[in-house]
């Protein structure tokens, strides 16, 4: 559709099925640079150890290619889990205690590749390694990240990989700093000798000062104080250094942006930066984003958010967890973006495609992927962000600035939000296009919109997200 008389109809339409629940003006400065975009990106925890044990072929592939081929969602960052496996009399529990209620069930119980001291089975983790190599021939840009929830179980205090006793009790043995430095650096090495995976990044660490870890607990997890953290970065980042690896240092994973800030801080006192600042974004005010931003910058350290999701309600819920997506990069700025889950059995918050019952037939997208779809699929690895001032739109231009992307977000059931924007130093605008998902879209191509010269008018609907690639 072209022209304001379209759109007038438009409005109609909308507007007599729901009310506009306001108007916003933005003005689009293409000078106003912020973060290049590095990826979009997923943990493989837990759900590539269950999906890498399909025997089907061909739906694995289908599964890897919605996630990460150009087609689909385009991931490019995957971060492995390098797992802790558990004790034997843990192993022996009827039911395991990942599986009791409130637990993350048997999907978090990985097999160690270190399943004892001096030992390493390196087929424990063949079904997260399969994903692994496939993800690579399915998205040649693809990085990887190491990451930790746990030490072994047979280097915990409490023989437990589900934390200490004491939920807030480091559960790193005291005489164990360097030898889980070692095994750290050994899988990273080993996938770079015999699988041809050299990681990107290696992160010791999952959210360690929260109280979440706890002996028998829901899943893999382990308390390192400030104090523990910096005690093992200074044991790890020499051998780190000297193993010929090209891996570099990250952390700290915190849950909190404001415990984030709170490590970095004492990280910068004590003169032990890693190479890569990662945090978490479950809890995260608009202030501790800029705070944190400012922070790495000053500390002069990359930025990456590295795992997100979120609980809700049908496609408010996926939408919800979208305006968090957009408030980190717009006020946080990390140059990456990951998710927690890409597959999960129960309901479609925290994943992006269901599978019942880790079958290899039983598996579908639901909304939260196409939500995530009308961003990743769009805005690109090398594409630098706008800045705005209005939370309900990103913004970001092609490296060849060739194309001007704009994703626009209401996450609000009750009305609908008319965006009028002003693409500042384009005359005009032409070849718009645009995608849409809503309850009743998913990703479909849409004309519902006017464009006049240099100023793009859109009626939003409730519960719906819209993305235009405007050439330049």
């Amino acid at each position: 559709m072209k022209g304001t008389a379209i759109l007038a109809a438009l409005c109609l339409c909308l507007c007599s099925r729901t009310p506009v629940q306001g108007q916003r003006s933005t003005t689009i400065d293409l000078s106003a640079r912020a973060q290049t975009l590095e990826g979009w990106g997923v943990s493989l925890c837990w759900w590539a150890n269950m999906c890498g044990r399909w025997q089907d072929e061909a739906a694995l592939d289908t599964l890897l290619t919605w996630l990460a081929s150009d087609e689909g969602l385009g991931y490019t960052l995957f971060r492995y889990d390098i797992p802790g496996g558990d004790a034997p009399d843990c192993l022996a529990e009827t039911p395991h205690h990942f599986g009791r209620r409130g637990g993350k069930g048997l999907r978090a119980l990985m097999e160690a590749v270190a399943p004892e001291e001096g030992t390493y089975d390196w087929s424990a983790d063949e079904p997260q390694r399969r994903v692994m190599l496939r993800l690579r021939e399915l998205q040649p840009a693809a990085q990887f990240e190491a990451f930790s929830n746990s030490p072994p179980w047979w280097m915990t205090v409490s023989g437990c990989v589900g934390g200490a006793v004491v939920a807030t009790d480091d559960n790193l043995r005291e005489d164990c700093y360097e030898a889980f430095a070692r095994y750290l650096i050994d899988v990273c090495t080993v996938y770079r000798d015999s699988f041809g995976i050299e990681f990107l990044t290696l992160e010791p660490f999952n959210e360690p000062m929260t109280d979440y870890w706890y002996a028998h607990g829901g899943q893999e997890g382990c308390h390192f104080s400030v104090g523990a953290q910096l005690r093992l970065i200074e044991a790890l980042a020499p051998m780190l250094e000297a193993s010929g690896l090209s891996t570099r240092l990250a952390a700290s994973d915190e849950t909190s942006v404001k415990q984030s800030i709170r490590d970095l801080q004492a990280y910068m006192e004590a003169g032990q930066l890693p190479w890569q600042w990662n945090t978490h974004s479950y809890e995260a005010t608009d202030s501790a984003r800029i705070a944190l931003r400012a922070l790495t910058e000053q500390a002069g350290l990359r930025l990456w958010q590295s795992e997100s999701g979120a609980g809700g309600r049908g496609l408010h819920g996926n939408l919800k967890m979208a305006q968090r997506l957009f408030d980190d990069m717009r006020l946080l700025r990390p140059t990456a973006w990951m998710d927690w889950q890409y597959v999960e059995e129960r309901g479609d918050q925290w994943s992006l495609v269901s599978n019942s019952d880790w079958r290899s037939d039983t598996f579908r997208r639901h909304k939260n992927y196409w939500v995530r779809w009308q961003v990743s699929h769009f805005i690109r690895p090398g594409y630098t962000f706008i800045a705005t001032d209005n939370p309900q739109l990103l913004a970001a231009v092609s490296p060849e600035e060739k194309e001007l992307v704009l994703v626009l977000l209401n996450a609000e059931h009750r009305g609908s939000m008319e965006h009028t924007l002003t693409l500042s130093g384009l005359s005009t605008a032409r070849g718009v296009k645009a995608w849409r998902t809503s309850w009743q879209e998913d990703g479909a191509e849409s004309d519902d919109f006017a464009l006049s010269n240099d100023r793009l008018t859109v009626l939003l609907p409730p519960l719906s997200i819209m993305t235009f690639v405007i050439p330049l």
